[in-house]
């Protein structure tokens, strides 16, 4: 599915199975509304999948790979050939994502989109776009064809994954500086100057964070991205794994999958779908709130409130994966809990 075909197919949330949603979660034997945001969610994927009594079953955190050109400034504390030993890392079992993904029971599908190496592994989804973006101090970090091309990919990927059974998808991502375009995305988008939104990213210190910040503001003075289109965004300040990020939002959105955004990078990634088709906010759930300053400000442009508050900033779709985690439990509550007619259990008087 192309991106205007995908773009197209995004429709609102269904109104009907969210109101029936309510009434079977209003039935249940509880005060009215005391699950809170379990309550919420549930009530959300009804309207998502069209389903009022909505079950999870399949799940997949989709990790984007890619390398960016403007780590040659000096944005990171870690070098570029972390990037594709921390691929590998996911394809033998040993990182982060592949602990909690475990736990809740999600398969991980790793993606090269635009790893600066070239990389051959079993399990590994190839389909990378360039050898890591450009420098987006010295230009566009890539062309326009680039940026749709990647975002193709994000579609084609969490296609595939639907059409293998999956029911809800998160977002991860790898690649070495990708903060720093992510900070540019979220200060273009928000209006926002660029020291609200730079953190210390993989742990810079004092220096390094102000240089960041020059590097970041002088990316943008240069390239001039136009903040009401998200592909010109993409291309001059953006990242392939962030532009696949943002294909994989807009191919569950367009196939009524649920989609949980993880931390700074995948909420950047949301913000480009969000432009690219505002209707695709609504199949999105924030998994958390990282303490990258700049997920802060994602999160109020996207209107999306997270679940839960963990300190976390490392990424790969770890916050995802604990996200997913409690979307299953909020299905589980309007599938498996009783009503008060069924359990024989008086309801409140004034009800």
């Amino acid at each position: 599915m192309n991106l205007e075909v995908a773009k197209n197919k995004i429709t609102p949330l269904d109104e009907e199975a969210m109101e029936l949603a309510q009434k079977k979660l209003d039935s249940l034997t509880k005060p009215l509304g005391s699950l809170g945001v379990l309550e919420e969610i549930a009530k959300k994927v009804a309207g998502i999948t069209g389903n009022p009594q909505p079950k999870i079953g399949k799940k997949t955190i989709i990790v984007m790979a890619g390398d960016h050109g403007v780590v040659k400034e000096g944005v990171s504390a870690f070098p570029q050939e972390v990037t594709p030993q921390m691929v590998f890392n996911f394809l033998n079992g040993g990182a982060g994502i592949n602990v909690l993904a475990k736990h809740v029971g999600a398969d991980v599908k790793v993606v090269d989109i635009g790893v600066a190496a070239p990389l051959e592994a079993s399990g590994l989804i190839s389909r990378k776009i360039k050898m890591g973006t450009g420098n987006m101090v010295k230009g566009p970090a890539m062309s326009k064809d680039e940026a749709i091309a990647a975002i193709e990919v994000g579609i084609d990927v969490a296609e595939k994954e639907i059409a293998g059974g999956v029911t809800i998808l998160g977002t991860g991502e790898m690649g070495i500086g990708n903060t720093t375009p992510s900070s540019a995305i979220t200060a273009v988008f928000g209006d926002i100057s660029v020291e609200e939104v730079v953190g210390k990213g993989t742990g810079i210190d004092d220096d390094r964070l102000n240089q960041k910040i020059n590097i970041i503001k002088k990316a943008i003075q240069v390239n001039r991205p136009d903040p009401t289109d998200a592909i010109d965004v993409l291309t001059k300040v953006g990242g392939l794994e962030i532009a696949g990020l943002a294909g994989v939002v807009l191919g569950a959105a367009a196939n009524q999958i649920p989609v949980v955004i993880d931390g700074f990078i995948s909420g950047a990634a949301a913000l480009v779908a969000l432009k690219i088709a505002p209707e695709s906010v609504n199949y999105m759930i924030a998994s958390h709130v990282s303490v990258e300053p700049g997920h802060k400000k994602v999160l109020e442009l996207l209107g999306l409130k997270p679940m839960l508050f963990m300190d976390m900033r490392l990424g790969e779709g770890t916050g995802a994966a604990l996200g997913i985690n409690i979307v299953e439990a909020a299905c589980k509550i309007i599938n498996e809990m009783a009503t008060f007619e069924g359990a024989g259990v008086s309801e409140a008087e004034d009800k």
